[in-house]
């Protein structure tokens, strides 16, 4: 995602889409509610393979799952929350991130994998 004016205009569009402000959100992977400020749209399959379903994640949630996987291996395979889970190191991920509170952040980083493409 790009620069701050695209990210406002994407939350005004979710903010008009999405559930009433009283609704709390709880994240599919970590089942943990999510924060306003900490609330990012992922598309299932990318949009750059023809996505268009999204569902809402915790930022870092989201962060981590790009972290680990291509937009190739988004959508041929993880392309599902449960798929998602059952992936192994995504899996290991929701399992510590469960027992943190809902506005913890932290900096992901690309898998090893990833970084020697």
């Amino acid at each position: 995602m790009g620069g701050r004016i695209r990210r406002k205009l994407l939350d005004e569009h979710l903010s008009s889409i999405g559930p009433r402000q009283s609704e709390t959100l709880i994240c599919p992977l970590c089942e943990r509610p999510i924060p306003d400020t900490l609330k990012d749209a992922h598309h299932l399959v990318p949009k750059s393979r023809g996505g268009t379903q999204t569902e809402f994640l915790h930022r870092i949630c989201h962060r981590q799952i790009h972290a680990l996987l291509t937009e190739t291996e988004l959508a041929r395979q993880y392309n599902t929350v449960e798929a998602l889970l059952a992936h192994p190191e995504i899996a290991s991920f929701v399992g510590w991130v469960r027992r943190k509170p809902a506005d913890f952040s932290e900096r992901s980083r690309k898998s090893k994998r990833l970084r020697e493409r």
